[in-house]
């Protein structure tokens, strides 16, 4: 008999003694009554009196799975995100909910949708940290009744039709075309400034455009080329050509004025009468 109690004795204390993590709690129940979060360490309970629910206090990564939304735009798109929360409150996580992980998993989803929902495309895809920002908002608004925090939201992927990437990848050669001939058009404008700058400089020094000319010519003969060319100025080649078709004018009788019958008035200024 002896022998016997101490083996009840020994197996009543194994089954009473718990050990609990540092990084878990454990909340009791002694009869259906709540009786708190214990732990970390040895906690004793009563068998078959006693239950205990343990919880996890370490963050928890949760992903969300793909969710089909529709943006503010009418664009069909699947979005999908992840969600860290911890449980700071573990008699709420077990009061609260029945299960704060799927209730916190359910809400995100639900939440997910409605946020993207309000979103155009293009702020999904460029202004994300906003939408980041206003999923942990609410998803953290509602978790803190149930004793859980949800301290990171993020968007994970978008996927969007493939019709709707082709004309997206046109608009943006559209965009970078536009860009470019801005870009070109800015250059020659710059370029067509220092031209009329350079032109007004050279205006005022005659010498200096004889120095250019006299490089151009440098430059033609470093080449070694068998064809020069010899680039003269305007005011030059003007009165040779205007020489050329006079003198040619005087030669042809075809290009002379024809002859007109009537009157016509003379000036003599030098020997003073008109008739």
């Amino acid at each position: 008999m002896g022998i016997l109690a101490v083996l009840l004795l020994a197996a009543f204390a194994f089954a009473s003694i718990r050990v609990v993590r540092e990084y878990e709690r454990v909340v009791a129940f002694r009869l259906g009554r709540l009786r708190g979060a214990l732990g970390p360490g040895l906690v004793f309970m009563l068998p078959f009196l006693d239950k205990l629910i343990r919880i996890d206090l370490r963050t928890v990564t949760l992903t969300i799975p793909p969710q089909e939304v529709i943006t503010r735009d009418n664009v069909t798109a699947r979005v999908n995100a992840v969600v860290m929360f911890r449980v700071t409150d573990p008699v709420q996580a077990v009061m609260s909910v029945e299960n704060h992980a799927i209730a916190t998993s359910q809400f995100a989803q639900t939440t997910l949708r409605s946020v993207v929902g309000r979103a155009d495309l293009d702020t999904l895809l460029a202004h994300r940290a906003d939408l980041n920002e206003d999923l942990a908002q609410s998803i953290a608004r509602q978790t803190q009744e149930w004793g859980v925090e949800a301290s990171v939201v993020e968007i994970k992927d978008v996927e969007i039709p493939e019709m709707m990437q082709r004309a997206m990848a046109r608009e943006a050669e559209a965009e970078r075309e536009r860009r470019a001939k801005v870009i070109s058009a800015r250059g020659e404008l710059q370029a067509s400034k220092e031209l009329r700058d350079a032109a007004l400089t050279l205006s005022e020094a005659p010498a200096s455009l004889q120095l250019r000319y006299l490089q151009t010519l440098l430059e033609l003969g470093a080449d070694q080329n068998s064809t020069v060319v010899f680039p003269l100025p305007m005011d030059i080649v003007g009165p040779i050509v205007q020489a050329v078709q006079r003198f040619a004018g005087d030669d042809d009788p075809s290009s002379a004025p024809p002859q007109t019958h009537g009157l016509k008035v003379v000036d003599r200024p030098l020997e003073g009468e008109s008739r």
